[in-house]
């Protein structure tokens, strides 16, 4: 893998990990919101965890993925990732409201 690889690799990763947190955190605040809250609330989560998911199966694509195939994998997790921060913040905004 070549460092530029290895360097988004690395990211792509360590941003995972921070989702799998944030996760774990949205869960704890959801298990204390509001019933008239909890429709809503569940439906961004689970928007934010199909990204989780989405990124982690991206992750063994990125691993497989030969050079040739690279600049398409890397567009795709970069989607992945803006997307998963929409959704984040999505999922943040429900305790806001």
């Amino acid at each position: 893998m070549n460092e530029n690889r290895k360097a988004f690799y690395e990211k792509f990763d360590a941003q995972l990990e921070e989702w799998g947190a944030q996760i774990g955190q949205l869960k704890a605040r959801g298990a204390h919101a509001k019933v008239e809250f909890m429709s809503d609330y569940a439906h961004s989560l689970d928007a934010f965890q199909e990204k989780h998911a989405e990124g982690l199966a991206r992750m063994k694509v990125l691993k497989a993925a030969g050079d040739d195939a690279w600049d398409d994998v890397k567009a795709g997790m970069e989607k992945i990732l803006a997307e998963g921060k929409v959704a984040y913040h999505a999922a943040v905004s429900r305790f806001k409201s």
